[in-house]
């Protein structure tokens, strides 16, 4: 949905994102991909998984399934969750650390509760992103990596707490590796908290996690699941409301030169690339994950 108008004039679109049923009472918001927008920068996936309240017994549970052409990361806020993947990997994900998976030429895993919050239960809030690689590395050989809380750089200053979760921004470099420019990050603003958004990157957008956000020069107030993209080159102005906070992710970078083709969890910049994946998925030739038997078929094998 473009938006026209004097008011709205440094805003590109905003994408309102649906909800999705991921199971156990479970739902996430899709912001990318949407009808409105397919990409940003980058990013060709974004999902904001609860709130959820589990129950003692139950917990989050996604079984083991494929990624080609991607990186991806899941930025938790509350809970806990292990990640389990076909290079051996076992590291659980935890608020306030990073975990980035590089798919590349193949990769399966696996993400469930951790036992001690399956027993419990206990809150699950985070997002899930996927940033596409650019075309020469599509191929790489997968790799994971993790980062511990106290390595991921952050400023707190004036009412605002900036978290870089992988990429460049205000004056800070993830230590993540990644193969392009760009840039994912937490913004907190505490109430009446002002944040502008430089134009470092040639494609953003900011989305609403939680609360609501004005944005300068707007008539409107944006609320939770908004994602704002931003036009090219504009400066804007980020305010929380007077007596409340607002968590944001800010979100950017370089578009490719070449389109990219998502079907599943497969990201490619070829057609013919993606139907491979399919068959290698399809015929069981992915690497498994250590210790793990079930997997999830291809959406069109479901019903088979």
């Amino acid at each position: 949905m473009s938006i026209h108008g004097s008011d709205l004039f440094d805003l590109d679109a905003i994408v309102l994102s649906p909800i999705c049923d991921l199971g156990d009472g479970l739902h996430s918001r899709r912001a990318l991909p949407s009808s409105q927008r397919r990409m940003i920068g980058p990013f060709v996936f974004l999902d904001h998984l609860g709130p959820r309240v589990f129950a003692a017994g139950h917990g989050f549970d996604m079984q083991p399934h494929p990624h080609i052409g991607l990186a991806a990361v899941t930025h938790l806020i509350d809970g806990e969750i292990i990640h389990r993947d076909s290079l051996g990997a076992v590291q659980a994900i935890r608020p306030g650390e990073v975990n980035w998976m590089t798919a590349g030429s193949g990769v399966v895993h696996s993400e469930r509760a951790s036992p001690r919050s399956r027993a419990s239960g206990g809150d699950l809030l985070g997002l899930q992103a996927w940033v596409a690689l650019p075309a020469r590395h599509e191929e790489v050989e997968p790799d994971f990596a993790h980062y511990g809380a106290t390595e991921v750089p952050r400023i707190c200053a004036e009412g605002v707490e900036f978290t870089l979760i992988a990429g460049r921004s205000d004056g800070l470099v993830s230590p993540v590796r990644t193969f392009c420019d760009m840039v994912f990050a937490q913004i907190v603003l505490t109430s009446g908290a002002r944040y502008q958004v430089r134009p470092d990157h040639v494609e953003r957008a900011i989305y609403v996690v939680s609360g609501e956000v004005e944005v300068s020069g707007q008539a409107r107030t944006f609320r939770e699941a908004d994602l704002i993209v931003i036009k090219p080159g504009a400066e804007i102005v980020l305010k929380a409301p007077a007596f409340h906070s607002t968590r944001l992710m800010l979100m950017g970078g370089e578009p490719f030169a070449e389109p990219r083709h998502v079907y599943w969890n497969f990201v490619s910049s070829s057609r013919e690339r993606i139907e491979q994946a399919k068959a290698d998925w399809r015929e069981r030739r992915f690497p498994n994950v250590p210790g793990e038997q079930d997997f999830i078929p291809l959406p069109n094998d479901r019903a088979a």
